[in-house]
């Protein structure tokens, strides 16, 4: 038992160490030499099985003619012994069941105890193999001949034993030959069949060299010109498929650190000017320290609040712990009420639709309503003083209306980009994350934020929930 453990171990061993299409190319091999060498050993038992049927055949007709020939011939002894050559006709002797009734001439055939028996009744006919006295081979039967008596039939058995021995020889060519073409094959096969995953680990080792997420596998071509559909190649897909991500992933965050470092540069520049001007304080009036102060403490709460934009921008899902079933309605009411509070020269007004107060989203209580924040914030930074914003609660999603300048169309596909902000907003504050973040909410709940003209004027932004 040990030693079969130790050899187990050996063999795990050898497998770990060895490379996938090694291993392949082996396991192929094997089983196809092991069928190769199986069909041949096969046809060898099934060839010398027929050529020695040929040769009994012959001696049970033998056999049959000698006890018709000699029916009431009692005489014990050598009948023919002519079978010394080869092609001479059988070698026939008759052989009492009591050894005290043999002849005094000698038999040319072997006579054992099992010949006794047959010619008593006792044992059943046979063939047997044996070497006649001048060294060949011969094949013998031994059957009944009447009472009391056994006939000995041999033939020369050289013929057969030559066919087996060729046989032996071809088919232990024809072996050898389908070894070495299961090898072939097996490697062919291993090669072949995993070139696909080798160049998925190259440019896999590629990528983690260099960094570089644009490396992508080349599929090989399939049927009518399009792509293969075995697993291997489906992997080689997904691969793809996923490096296509990581690449989108990456210049996604690139562009985040390029546009972040770009909008922070004018107030860090700003801080720092106020904070220099502040530090020579005794240089100031009263009135230039609180304008001083003042914008320094304005420029820090942008630059705190673009941070955290930034910061909530970067996480790419919610945490699966904190979803709960959040109802929409009061969520809605309550941050519209602050809304109101943080914009007194706008009007808010909120309809909620019958049904909508049942309404239930699984979702982050906290996130929703920066979500929903985010949209008033906006309209209302493009309202004049005493329009109004409208928003609206149904059962399907959410909808802010203002009755500002609207969006241009030249800047309806990118309103929801990150740092954009269109002409007419640059001296309004902000950094252009609201409503980029606002998007990135609302697909991380299964819903989709969308931004049309309103009908006579204004920008109309639609919520809509997850069926």
């Amino acid at each position: 038992m040990t030693g079969r453990r130790a050899d187990r171990r050996l063999g795990a061993r050898w497998r770990r160490r060895r490379p996938l299409r090694t291993r392949l190319a082996v396991a192929a091999s094997a089983a196809v030499a092991l069928v190769a060498v199986c069909v041949c050993v096969a046809s060898f038992f099934v060839i010398r099985y027929k050529l020695y049927q040929q040769l009994d055949q012959n001696l049970a007709q033998t056999a049959t003619l000698v006890a018709q020939q000699h029916e009431y011939d009692k005489d014990y002894g050598v009948l023919t012994g002519e079978c010394r050559f080869l092609g001479a006709p059988a070698c026939t002797q008759i052989v009492p069941a009591d050894s005290a009734d043999d002849p005094k001439k000698p038999y040319l055939l072997p006579v054992a105890r099992a010949t006794r028996q047959v010619a008593a009744g006792e044992l059943a006919p046979y063939y047997t193999s044996f070497t006649l006295p001048d060294g060949k081979p011969g094949r013998m039967l031994t059957t009944h001949y009447g009472k009391g008596a056994a006939v000995q039939v041999a033939m020369r058995a050289d013929i057969a034993e030559r066919g087996v021995r060729q046989t032996a020889a071809i088919l232990a060519v024809v072996g050898g030959v389908g070894v070495l073409l299961s090898a072939v094959g097996g490697y062919w096969v291993s090669r072949t069949g995993l070139a696909p995953v080798a160049r998925l680990t190259a440019t896999a080792e590629r990528i983690a060299a260099t960094r570089d997420a644009r490396h992508r596998i080349e599929l090989p071509p399939g049927p009518r010109g399009g792509r293969g559909e075995d697993e291997v190649t489906r992997l080689a897909t997904a691969f793809n498929t996923m490096l296509g991500e990581l690449e989108d992933s990456v210049t996604a965050r690139r562009r985040l650190v390029a546009d972040a470092s770009h909008e922070l540069r004018t107030p860090l520049t700003s801080l720092r000017t106020n904070a220099e001007l502040l530090a020579r304080a005794d240089r100031l009036t009263a009135e230039q320290r609180d304008r001083a102060s003042a914008a320094l403490g304005r420029q820090l709460r942008e630059v705190t609040g673009m941070v955290n934009d930034l910061i909530e921008l970067a996480r790419d899902e919610e945490p699966q712990p904190l979803l709960e079933e959040v109802r929409v309605a009061p969520l809605v009411e309550h941050v519209v009420n602050a809304a109101r509070e943080h914009w007194p020269a706008i009007v808010f007004t909120y309809d909620a639709a019958p049904g909508a107060a049942d309404r239930t989203l699984p979702g982050v209580p906290s996130r929703l309503s920066r979500l929903v924040t985010n949209l008033l914030d906006n309209a209302a930074k493009f309202s004049p003083p005493g329009a109004s914003v409208e928003v609206s609660l149904t059962t399907t999603g959410l909808a802010v209306r203002d009755h500002g300048p609207g969006i241009a169309p030249e800047d309806l596909p990118h309103v929801f980009d990150r740092f954009y902000r269109a002409e007419r907003a640059r001296a309004l504050p902000g950094s252009g994350l609201g409503l980029a973040m606002a998007r990135q909410i609302a697909r991380a709940h299964g819903a989709e934020l969308t931004a049309e003209h309103a009908p006579g004027g204004g920008a109309l932004f639609r919520l809509t929930w997850p069926a």
